[in-house]
């Protein structure tokens, strides 16, 4: 009969593996959306963005997220959008 609680190195294992992936996305995420704001708004005027500005911001900084994960398809795991090795 197949025990229907994963053991210890499995929990183990896949908080490491989720801890590895969620650093990654974080730190992809601020360097992208600080791209997108250095791109919509321009660094000297980045603290006085408009509305307009801001959302061009935030699709900026989606289409950024979004290359990474097809950018981390074709270089990394296959079904996963990070590039962390095992995830």
């Amino acid at each position: 009969m197949t025990d229907i609680f994963p053991t210890p190195d499995t929990v183990l294992k896949t908080a490491k593996t989720y801890g590895r992936d969620l650093a990654e996305r974080t730190l992809a995420t601020a360097v992208v959306a600080a791209g997108g704001v250095a791109i919509a708004a321009g660094p000297a005027d980045m603290f006085h963005a408009s509305f307009w500005e801001t959302m061009a911001t935030a699709g900026i900084a989606a289409a950024g997220t979004v290359i990474k994960g097809m950018l981390a398809r074709a270089f990394g795991t296959r079904n996963s959008a990070s590039l962390a090795k095992g995830v």
